[in-house]
């Protein structure tokens, strides 16, 4: 006979609906040995049951079904839509006004769980769940606080939600369980105020400018000895990053060397979020100078060497350099290790990656400023050089087609690159050939500018004659003579 089947239904419902406490408590313990012992889907026929058990006034049976309910969901074996629309939130929203902490624990549980459901989370703000559950996230029980601050964590998914906790003035109260002892109630909380923060019409009810407490409190959580803790930490700094005030109160209250140890973290999630920051923070001019300092370019440095695979962290690095490169301090930038991992990372990255469109776009900005690419030549030897004539000559990708080719061009004039430019003769002519006929004007203009400076060498000169190039830059000049008398006619036709 199966444990859930039509004969213990019929028992289990007149068990259930008794007014004798004594056989409530049976039929909750069967439930709840079934959910602990048992990994069966529970038939949606059993929640009328569960319905009188949840609303049963005998203690041991709201303790026992409603742990049963929370282990059937955690393991997935009923179907968390389908608890809301049988009614069985209400009687849950009910317990969690228990006294008992065990109630509460369990009820909250119920809640996380539910809520992560799209539809749960519109009926749970419907029934006016967040209340109780913002006053049991300051319970002295260290269960039912987690398992509040967790349930309210899944609940701020919802727009809805997040207002009614702006409304409700929620945000302080819960921005003060950041110092709680707990990790995990750190962590929830963080989290939560992550979500919130990520809606920039929220930032005003969170930073309220008679309250100082919140930022300052993130920024310790950076030091957290718990690696998800730290991480979350960033991620709402990152996410309340959105102007240059907010920018520089974090910069005032030294993120900076935080951010610096964490990019050394063994956990990738810490290193990534920490990253993302210091991204945000170089793309604003007041924070560049700051940045750009040799501690901060020293662990960038570092990270790029030890993590040259990890797209993230190489392409949110790249897109940092390229934003300090704006600043008065390049020449630190020039000098550190960070121009030498970049180019190592163009050995390494997939051409599909996004990253790689950062990197190049780095290089080649750092090749216009003659101290920066005589420094990268140093790096340079024949394996990059086949590189960076490949993605030049790749078409799936036409930025870091276009931003290897500038990086070229920008290199022609020196001695050792010319040497081994003269590698890659045919490779280079080809890409040429294509950047000549290319639809965008960008990109017939570097393969000129690359052209003029190639032909000044016999050894290129000679292969330029022999490939016909002369007969294809003649026919770009045509087309443009072309397309200057269209134009003065256009223009002709205006004015008159």
């Amino acid at each position: 006979m199966s444990p859930l089947g039509k004969d213990p239904l019929e028992a289990l419902r007149t068990l259930s609906f008794s007014e004798n406490p004594g056989l409530q408590q049976s039929a909750a313990l069967y439930y709840l040995h079934v959910s602990q012992h048992m990994n069966i889907p529970l038939p949606v026929e059993h929640l009328e049951p569960f319905y009188a058990l949840l609303r049963s006034a005998d203690l041991e049976v709201q303790q026992m079904s409603s742990l049963s309910l929370v282990n059937f969901l955690l393991e997935g074996n009923i179907d968390k839509e389908l608890v809301v629309q049988m009614g069985l939130l209400e009687p849950i929203l009910d317990l969690l006004e228990s006294e008992d902490p065990t109630v509460q624990c369990n009820s909250c549980a119920c809640i996380m769980t539910l809520a992560v459901s799209e539809s749960n989370r519109e009926a749970i703000g419907a029934a006016r769940g967040v209340t109780p559950l913002l006053s049991l996230a300051n319970s002295y029980d260290p269960r039912v606080q987690q398992n509040a601050v967790g349930a309210i964590l899944n609940l701020t998914q919802s727009e809805k939600i997040q207002q009614v906790l702006c409304k409700e003035g929620a945000l302080p109260v819960l921005a003060l369980l950041l110092e709680s002892p707990d990790s995990e109630v750190q962590y929830y909380s963080c989290a939560l105020l992550s979500n919130v923060a990520a809606n920039v019409q929220h930032h005003k009810a969170l930073l309220r400018p008679s309250d100082r407490f919140l930022l300052p409190t993130l920024i310790s959580l950076l030091s957290s000895s718990v690696d998800k803790v730290s991480s979350q930490a960033c991620v709402c700094l990152r996410n309340l990053a959105t102007s240059v005030d907010i920018q520089a109160e974090m910069v005032a209250e030294n993120v900076l060397p935080q951010l610096c140890s964490l990019l050394a973290s063994g956990s990738e999630d810490v290193r990534r979020a920490s990253i993302a920051l210091l991204w945000i923070l170089s793309q604003h001019s007041p924070n560049q100078d700051t940045l750009a300092c040799a501690e901060l370019l020293q662990s960038l440095g570092m990270l790029l060497a030890a993590h040259k695979t990890d797209p993230v962290i190489v392409g949110h690095t790249a897109c940092i350099i390229r934003n300090l490169c704006l600043s008065k301090n390049r020449q630190r930038i020039t000098e550190s290790r960070c121009v030498e991992g970049l180019l190592q990372t163009l050995l390494l990255t997939d051409t599909q990656e996004d990253s790689l469109h950062y990197v190049t776009s780095c290089l080649a900005e750092l090749a216009k400023q003659e101290g920066a690419m005589l420094h990268m030549v140093q790096w340079i030897d024949e394996p990059l050089t086949r590189c960076l004539v490949r993605l030049a000559g790749q078409l799936e990708h036409p930025e870091p087609s276009f931003h290897a080719a500038s990086i070229i061009q920008h290199m022609i004039s020196h001695e050792k690159m010319m040497l081994l430019w003269k590698y890659h003769i045919e490779e280079i002519q080809a890409y040429l050939k294509n950047f000549l006929t290319h639809q965008e004007v960008r990109f017939q203009q570097l393969g000129i500018s690359t052209f003029c400076r190639l032909q000044a060498d016999p050894d290129f000169s000679l292969a330029f004659r022999k490939s016909q190039m002369v007969k294809l830059l003649e026919q770009v000049r045509q087309q443009t003579e072309e397309t200057q008398e269209l134009l003065r006619a256009a223009m002709c036709h205006e004015d008159s």
